[in-house]
């Protein structure tokens, strides 16, 4: 017998937070808004119900977030990066790892390398500074 500990719900919101952040973060500073559409028509990193791996178990959300955390932090670098090899295999190796938790993420890191900047460009997707209409 085998004894498995269930993922917290704090763990499935942190999940669910982190795509959030990629989605109004990450993605509008390479993709224009109608690519981000697509993404998420093509349900990019929400678990794909046929493939579906992850368990709810408490390694399995953590191996999620930790490459959810690493995705983030090689993209927020990829401009920056010194050794473009390292960054690229900790990439793949993180994507990867979220595909075989049945987490979509069909991007390369190419992708985001060779994307136009869209640095300070509108984007609907992007978090508001605060929510008061003026």
């Amino acid at each position: 017998m085998k004894v498995v500990v269930a993922s917290t719900d704090e763990q499935e919101n942190h999940i669910a937070e982190l795509v959030e952040q990629l989605y109004t973060e990450i993605f509008p500073r390479f993709f224009p808004d109608d690519e981000i559409f697509e993404l998420k028509k093509l349900k990019v990193l929400q678990p794909q119900a046929s493939d579906q791996v992850y368990n709810g178990t408490l390694k399995d959300a953590f191996q999620i977030i930790s490459s959810l955390q690493a995705l983030i932090a090689v993209l927020d670098l990829i401009n920056d990066c010194k050794d473009e090899k390292e960054y690229e295999e900790m990439f793949e190796r993180n994507s990867q790892n979220l595909n075989e938790y049945g987490y979509f993420f069909p991007l390369s890191f190419s992708q985001f390398k060779h994307a136009e900047s869209r640095e300070g460009k509108f984007s609907q997707f992007i978090k508001p500074a605060n929510h008061f209409m003026i």
